[in-house]
């Protein structure tokens, strides 16, 4: 059997699978303490702890870490979602516990220096001002505020500047004993590893960590609303987002098929009638994402001033559209899509890797690519026609607009024409 898992006796997984042939292996932690997991006043603080990781254990220097790594050839990195925090490594075969004990190093151990935390700080910053000169980015910021207003899930993973400057060592060490108990953590592997050797590894230097007690996250509430930013800028930013199903919903499959048709790719509804008939956009498209207890399909796409107010008509009544006007060969085209970009994406032991462990912490199991594939075919054309439906007559979209965005019509107009 290619995937195993084993749990310590203190909570914490361990799974990995075995990639015949590779001479690579890709592995890391994650850790379910992402931006959900915060207090208003801790904003941004997953983040700047994943920062901070990097910047000196009690055994190794900030350099240090970098150059352990990269000696061997390898790649080390980290990043950070709304529920989620990632350590992550690709090195080759012979170099697989090098790596464990520089990854878990830098998880176990990190010093927390004040001077490198001031330079950190003064690195986040200019990460937060980079998304503020990026309006791509920032339209789906002030979106998912918009989705869900004066919630953890809405606010910004890079938190604001006013926190950043605020953050103390003490800070980043409560989060620490608030969220990264080893019942909140997994040690994925895949590639060229051996799960016992693997597991050994885990069981010296994790197995000694105190069982924790799983903090809950406050559930997430899909509002819906409308931000509006006017600037002087060349193209006009529109997005929408409408509640979408969560990772434990019976329609969770037809929402992927569903957004793939929308806006998945160049054969796709809003690609084809947008950009293709009307030329009125370069960038367009849409996506579904789900969470534990919610999720949402979003629409994006960059136009001018002058065409601002039509694409976003345009947008609504393509999914207005397709609420009747669906061909089957177009569902097949995008049951195809989807089971196809999943199967190349995994295809790397890093994709491997990151596909475990979110797996075990959503459902505690890996879901067998084949009955992923199964549940993607039972998606049928009136499957996607009622989901479509009830996209247009139920609950409430929310709007987010970044740019020269005169004309365009309120959230409140778009959702009427929708259920028109």
């Amino acid at each position: 059997m290619r995937i195993r898992m084993t749990r310590l006796s203190n909570g914490m997984r361990i799974v990995t699978e075995h990639m015949e042939g590779f001479k690579s292996a890709s592995l890391g932690i994650w850790v379910s303490a992402g931006g959900r997991h915060e207090r208003r006043e801790q904003n941004g603080i997953a983040h700047f702890l994943e920062h901070m990781a990097f910047k000196g254990t009690e055994r190794r220097s900030a350099r240090r870490i970098a150059e352990e790594i990269e000696d061997l050839g390898g790649y080390i990195n980290a990043y950070t979602s709304k529920d989620i925090t990632a350590y992550v490594v690709r090195v080759l075969e012979n170099d697989v516990l090098t790596a464990l004990d520089v990854i878990s190093d830098i998880v176990l151990r990190p010093v927390f220096d004040p001077g490198e935390m001031e330079t950190e700080r003064g690195v986040i910053l200019q990460e937060i001002g980079q998304l503020m000169d990026s309006p791509d980015d920032l339209v789906f910021e002030r979106l998912q505020e918009v989705s869900y207003r004066d919630q953890p899930m809405g606010w910004s993973i890079l938190g604001p500047a006013e926190n950043v400057r605020s953050f103390k060592p003490d800070d980043l060490k409560s989060f620490i004993g608030e969220h990264y108990s080893p019942d909140a953590m997994i040690l994925g592997a895949a590639g060229a590893v051996q799960h016992d050797e693997i597991v050994e590894f885990a069981e010296r230097v994790f197995g000694p960590l105190p069982q924790g007690q799983a903090k809950e996250t406050l559930p997430a509430v899909f509002c819906g609303g409308e931000h509006r930013e006017v600037k002087d800028l060349e193209q006009a930013h529109f997005s929408l987002a409408f509640e979408g199903p969560n990772l434990r919903d019976a329609d969770l499959y037809t929402s992927l098929v569903y957004s793939t048709l929308v806006g998945g790719g160049m054969s796709s509804r809003l690609f084809q009638t947008v950009r293709e008939q009307h030329g009125f956009c370069y960038s367009i498209g849409a996506q579904s994402v789900a969470y534990s207890d919610t999720g949402s399909i979003t629409i994006y796409a960059g136009t001018s001033e002058e065409n601002i107010a039509a694409t976003a008509t345009l947008c609504v009544d393509e999914l207005r559209r397709m609420r009747h006007d669906l061909a089957e060969d177009e569902v097949v085209r995008a049951r195809t899509q989807l089971k196809a970009g999943m199967m190349m994406a995994l295809e790397s032991a890093s994709s491997r890797s990151e596909r475990l462990a979110r797996m075990f912490l959503n459902w505690n199991r890996v879901v067998d690519l084949d009955e992923v594939c199964t549940r993607i075919d039972e998606v049928n054309r009136d499957h996607v026609i009622d989901f479509a439906d009830r996209i247009c007559r139920t609950g409430d979209p929310a709007m987010s607009l970044y740019g020269p965005i005169a004309g365009t019509p309120p959230v409140e107009v778009l959702k009427d024409r929708l259920a028109a």
